[in-house]
């Protein structure tokens, strides 16, 4: 346990140094004194060597008396400097200023004279000054290396100025990766510079690494062969063993590594960060403010790069001498380490002038930053009209939901935008510290248990100071502060925040991004009038997400949004909550036949992150994990403050952008000790016991049973049928269903351009491309007719065999489904953006009110609005809709889902899991097939009712899909509540028809209902009463046809 400073005096000070300086303080939150990193409670002491104690020893530079002699040579020559001043002048660059060898041996005689000319020229400049004062700013960037010098006060942040820090992290920090990375060392000189007693010197250089070993193996922690030549030959011993240690852990871990060390003889600290390359961007300048808002100093920094893809910093404190105004240095210390964690999620905050000036400390400028993202997507600015118009409407009508989802869209737009919010906050730094105490208050752990060591820290003891006002004493401090009603309404938005976070990972020691659990009543019923039942924000700087669920036991896809300009990135983040609303939606009505309810993640990667989707993956699927396990390595993952209160598990698989993301998240649920971990993601690969649904096309086995459906009703020959599809041969969807076809292809439309053949595109080629997963950009177009034709994305002005010119490949692609002049009977959108055919763009697929396209089978989700589709069908259109076309995948992943919770992990691993000879287990091969028989079963079934239906009622398709969605979901909800899941022989009776016969036979009956978690099982039996019943009798049947449906029910049971 570490002792306080002073025998245990330091808390006095502390509190005595809060109530002086409130500004100065921290907000609360509590920390154990410890090493975050290495998890020992008393810090190592390292001794003082190398230069200046820093733990490097520098070359010694053999030619630097003679440099030093060349370098007045050419000084005198130039005849800037009087020949009296020019041999002190260099002498006090070489000797006094405490650059080591490393830097003379790397520049040139010439490059090091510009420095003493301009340093010289800056004293001459200050001269001239009033205030007398010397600012030098000196810099010079090398293809191999890079210079700056620059002076500041110790302890300050530097606001303006060329922000050398800001420009090293993003010219050369930041983009360092693998073999190609950049070194920096950093120092401040020891005595004040001439004129001014508080100006020193502080110089950056900055080289360029050359690795013992630039492409190491796959998790390669050793040092010496991932370590620069530079460091190895500079570092001592001691400093080797420090870094060698802080990799190891770090490579263990998703997170930073965060240790300090004390040194021998001195109250200086020595601040040691480990982690991921690119997963922490500006954290070095970050850091800067941070120990400057504590009164502290940097004697030395160094940062270095180590081709495994990590990165080591060492940052060396001290406390200002004569320093009356902050902790000492003994007490900051444990709060740095603390706030790192915080930093390392959000280096560079929206807030970040207010922590620099220490308006506001770091955690409450990152609070007011995740609020900020929250209020963008949440603030309720649609006004009275749109309320007066969602009460006229029918929100249970999908065409009338469409049209105010849009109006929504289109208000929303216009008023508040992001920076007209960012405005606003940044006008009440004091309100937002008053409303960060109420959140700390109300989310900090004082303690982690009975053999506690907690001792009160900065953070703490500020908040035994200051008053945390309720929320009706906060709600009356808002409004007489808060200038007008735009104001008010975003001050608001910030108690609506901590009123509905339920838990949130903020105060965890470790962590890569932020995450808070959400109660989701807050959203107006208005505008969401279908309730979620849970709701995930988390928010890193690499991106913002969220993981929406209509169910406790619920299940959807993980999505990475990508941008492509800051205008797309704009309209993505206004659609962001939305989009992802409207997706689980849809995955809720498709889920009828399983016992998962609808729920999706969707990540949207920040305009200036659009290479980092595995980073933003790993960070979102890791913070989401802090707030569903409970801790269990103290001082890395504590206890966190559980307003929810229960047991959560969320079921995952892959989407766009995640699909090869998915088995590191098995893994890593695995490595951090879930014991759901089989079942967390579905989709994962064969050797994890996942079953691939393009492997096995069992999304597109859904989607086909429509296709072959209308066939078989209309009598009609595939063979002769001509269609389009959206996604390519690339995709799951588009792959798939070009292998399972047999309809002649006119056009095909894929990420990288159209490709079209009126006379049918050559089907040999088509599958070829299919197997491989190339695009149609590999298509051998000698194999087209005269009339066919490719058209690239990036190609302009392609004059096409009608004699027409396309002049944009990219518009040519993103319109071509809409084009007239080409015959299709079939079309089946297999990838798309969402609402790629809405009420506006429809009617280019409508002539003389009827629809060119025959038929149409939405494989896309969301690819046609609703009120498109209605037009369509309206026009003659025979379509089907995504909820009801391609649930093969998410019944292919209830089933998963369903084998990995029912085997204990050695009979999953046997059974299910594709052995190391790439071999499968017996079962394995079986469970597939039944899989891929129950997906076309149920598909058929959902065909055939709504076929019937729509014969009987002669209600559009559309319309009907949703109906019985609704039908099933509502009825699978109130089955679950009856008294029915008591009737024992019953229930034995549903389950052991719903459950799959493969499973029964070798796990055996009574033992898979051991394993599986009751509400599962309750999920279960409520969703295959509820599809098998509307499927026999319909939407609209009676009590007195249920009434007969339970009877025979009860009837075999009792049998």
């Amino acid at each position: 346990m570490s002792t306080p400073v002073n025998g245990g005096v330091i808390q006095n000070k502390l509190l005595d140094q809060v109530i002086r300086t409130p500004n100065r303080m921290p907000s609360p939150q509590p920390t154990h004194l410890s090493v975050p990193g290495s998890g020992m409670s008393t810090p190592r002491t390292l001794p003082q060597e190398g230069s200046g104690g820093s733990g490097y020893v520098a070359p010694h530079f053999e030619g630097k008396t003679q440099q030093m002699e060349d370098v007045m040579d050419i000084i005198e020559g130039k005849g800037f400097i009087p020949v009296e001043f020019v041999e002190p002048e260099t002498k006090w660059f070489y000797e006094q200023l405490g650059i080591d060898d490393m830097y003379f041996a790397t520049e040139t005689a010439d490059a090091v004279a510009n420095h003493i000319l301009s340093l010289y020229g800056a004293k001459v400049a200050a001269y001239a000054r009033d205030d007398k004062r010397l600012e030098i700013r000196l810099d010079r960037e090398a293809v191999d290396h890079a210079v700056y010098i620059d002076t500041s006060k110790p302890g300050v942040s530097v606001v303006r100025g060329p922000q050398y820090e800001k420009r090293i992290d993003e010219k050369y920090l930041n983009g360092s990766q693998g073999s190609k990375g950049y070194r920096l060392e950093s120092f401040r000189s020891a005595s004040p510079l001439p004129g001014g007693s508080e100006q020193q010197l502080r110089c950056y250089f900055v080289y360029q690494c050359d690795f013992v070993d630039p492409n190491p193996k796959a998790g390669e922690t050793n040092i010496e062969k991932i370590g620069d030549k530079r460091f190895l030959q500079k570092a001592t011993d001691n400093t080797k063993a420090v870094y060698q240690q802080a990799l190891e852990v770090a490579a263990e871990r998703t997170g930073p590594v965060i240790e300090f060390f004390d040194i021998e003889g001195s109250r200086d600290k020595r601040l040691v960060i480990a982690h991921k390359q690119g997963s922490a961007m500006g954290l070095f300048s970050a850091l800067s403010d941070l120990y400057h808002y504590y009164g502290l100093t940097t004697s030395r920094k160094y940062v270095e790069q180590f081709s495994n893809g990590y990165t080591a910093m060492s940052l060396y404190l001290r406390q200002l001498p004569g320093d009356t105004k902050h902790p000492p240095i003994e007490a900051s210390i444990h709060q740095i380490i603390k706030e790192i964690s915080l930093l390392y999620c959000i280096p560079q905050n929206k807030f970040q002038t207010h922590f620099m000036t220490a308006k506001l400390s770091l955690q409450e400028t990152i609070y007011a930053h995740c609020v900020w993202v929250f209020v963008t997507h949440f603030l309720n600015r649609l006004g009275s009209e749109y309320t007066a118009l969602s009460s006229i409407l029918d929100i249970e009508n999908s065409v009338h939901a469409e049209l105010l989802s849009k109006l929504k869209r289109r208000l929303r737009t216009e008023t508040f935008t992001a920076d007209y919010i960012l405005e606003i906050i940044n006008q009440y730094p004091q309100l937002v510290h008053s409303l960060y105490l109420s959140f700390a208050n109300s989310h900090y752990v004082q303690t982690r248990g009975e053999q506690d060591d907690f001792l009160p820290t900065l953070s703490f003891l500020r908040l035994q100071v200051d008053k945390v006002l309720s929320d009706t004493e906060m709600a009356d401090a808002i409004n007489k502060t808060a200038v007008n009603d735009h104001h008010l309404m975003v001050l608001n938005s910030f108690l609506v925040f901590n009123n509905a976070v339920l838990k949130t990972n903020f105060y965890t020691p470790t962590k890569v991004a932020l995450s808070f659990r959400m109660n989701p009543t807050f959203l107006p019923p208005t505008e969401y009038p279908q309730p979620l039942y849970g709701m995930f924000l988390v928010i890193s700087s690499e991106f913002r997400g969220f993981h929406l669920r209509f169910r406790d036991i619920a299940r959807g896809g993980i999505r990475i949004v990508k941008s492509r300009s800051e205008e797309a990135y704009s309209i993505n983040a206004r659609s962001l909550f939305d989009e992802n609303y409207n997706l689980a939606n849809t995955q809720q009505r498709k889920n009828k036949d399983i016992p998962e309810g609808g729920s999706k993640g969707v990540v949207l990667l920040d305009f200036h992150h659009q290479d980092k989707a595995r980073v933003a993956f790993e960070k979102y699927i890791d913070s989401i994990l802090d707030l569903l396990l409970k801790p269990n390595s103290p001082g890395i993952k504590d206890p966190i403050v559980d307003h929810y209160g229960k047991q959560e598990i969320i079921f995952m698989g892959p989407d766009e952008n995640t699909a090869d993301l998915v088995d590191w998240a098995t893994e890593h649920a695995r490595a951090r000790g879930a014991t759901w971990w089989k079942s967390f993601f579905t989709g994962k690969s064969p050797k994890l016991g996942g079953i691939p649904h393009d492997r096995y096309g069992m999304t597109t086995l859904s989607v086909r049973e429509y296709v072959l459906g209308i066939y078989r009703k209309l009598n009609l020959d595939p063979s002769k049928i001509m269609k389009l599809q959206t996604g390519g041969p690339d995709g799951d969807l588009g792959s798939n269903e070009i292998l399972l076809s047999n309809e002649k292809y006119a056009a095909i439309v894929d990420g990288s351009g159209v490709l079209v053949d009126p006379q049918g595109l050559n089907h040999d080629e088509l599958l070829r491309l299919a197997k491989q997963r190339a695009m149609i950009n590999q298509f051998d177009i000698s194999k087209l007719s005269p009339e066919g034709y490719r058209v690239l994305v990036d190609e302009n002005n392609v004059k096409l065999p009608t004699g027409e010119t396309v002049y944009n490949g990219t518009s040519f692609r993103n319109t071509f489904h809409l084009r007239g002049g080409q015959h299709y009977d079939t079309f089946v959108p297999c990838g798309g953006r969402p609402e790629s055919i809405d009420l506006s763009s429809v009617s280019k697929l409508i002539i003389d009110g009827k629809s060119v396209v025959p038929y149409i089978v939405e494989g896309a989700n969301l690819f046609i609005t609703q009120d498109a589709k209605l037009r369509l069908e309206k026009a003659g259109c025979i379509l089907y809709k995504d909820a009801s076309a391609n649930k093969g995948g998410v019944t292919s992943s209830s089933l998963e889902v369903l084998a990995s919770l029912s085997f204990d992990d050695a009979g999953f691993i046997e059974n299910m899991c594709i052995r190391e000879d790439g071999t499968a287990p017996e079962f394995y091969d079986q469970y597939v097939k039944n899989v891929q028989k129950i997906i076309q079963n149920n598909a058929r079934l959902e065909f055939e009712a709504i076929w019937r239906e729509h014969q009987t009622s002669g209600q559009p398709r559309s319309i009907l899909s949703d109906t019985l969605s609704i039908a099933i979901t509502k009825l699978d909800e109130e089955l679950q509540s009856t008294e029915l899941w008591h009737n024992v022989a019953f229930r034995k009776s549903v389950l052991s028809e719903a459950l799959p016969n493969l499973l029964i036979e070798k796990i055996g009956f009574d033992q898979l209902i051991e394993r599986v978690p009751d509400n599962y099982l309750r999920a279960i039996f409520g969703s295959y009463l509820a599809s098998r019943f509307v499927y026999e009798y319909g939407i609209s049947a009676s009590q007195f046809s249920f009434f007969d449906f339970m009877s025979k029910r009860m009837a075999r049971a009792v049998a």
